[in-house]
């Protein structure tokens, strides 16, 4: 309900016509308001007229926030802790097919040591074999982001990973050079398209172990 205010009004009121005294009769004497009466006047004034300047106040004096309370900053991405997996064997070994015919290398995915983990991060062990038959093993973990990322995590040596002890952080997937492999296991293999999401395991399996995926289904990542 609004309250109805009334103020003084800035026009003088009518006169009023004194009554008549005979001539004998002596004015009585006045007196002025005292001090302490005008104060708790004005006190009084202050608290009535209060509520009507609140109402005439446009302003907002306690902004409401930008967003609401429910809306929360999505929790910052953490890795989850690493295990090295067990050395590989030669039957579980998953050869990966390049578009690059001029690749001097041949590279192995260990169907074992595949894994996607709860930090969506897939892992696993990178066999590259030379034309001579010599072999470089690494454990190397992507993530399936819109441009793709890789750490390795440790270098095989004399049938055991030992850890590269660099603190090598995430690098973006280079489309050219060593990272050739990366690039074909990122788009092809190991990610969904368009999704930017990890394959199911047995997803990931089928796609290494036939070789390619779908034209439509490989559309929909950004090119470097």
């Amino acid at each position: 309900m609004t309250t109805a205010c009334v103020f003084p009004s800035s026009k003088s009121s009518p006169e009023t016509t004194a009554p008549r005294t005979s001539r004998s009769a002596r004015p009585l004497p006045t007196r002025g308001p005292s001090p302490t009466n005008l104060i708790a006047v004005g006190i009084l004034t202050a608290a009535l007229a209060s509520p009507c300047l609140a109402q005439d106040n446009l302003f907002v004096n306690d902004a409401e926030p930008d967003a609401p309370q429910s809306v929360r900053d999505g929790e910052k991405w953490r890795e989850q802790e690493v295990k090295l997996p067990p050395w590989p064997r030669e039957q579980d070994l998953i050869p990966v097919r390049l578009d690059d015919p001029g690749e001097p290398f041949a590279y192995f995915i260990d169907a074992r040591a595949l894994s996607t983990g709860a930090d969506k991060v897939v892992r696993y062990t990178l066999v590259a074999e030379s034309p001579s038959g010599a072999r470089n093993l690494s454990f190397e973990g992507i993530r399936c982001t819109p441009r793709g990322q890789y750490r390795v995590y440790a270098y095989g040596q004399n049938n055991r990973f030992k850890p590269t002890g660099l603190g090598e952080d995430w690098r973006l997937i280079n489309r050219t050079g060593d990272d050739a492999i990366r690039q074909e296991l990122w788009g092809q293999y190991l990610c969904v398209p368009r999704k930017f999401a990890p394959r199911p395991h047995k997803s990931q399996l089928r796609v290494l172990r036939s070789g390619r995926v779908g034209e439509y289904e490989n559309s929909g990542f950004l090119t470097q």
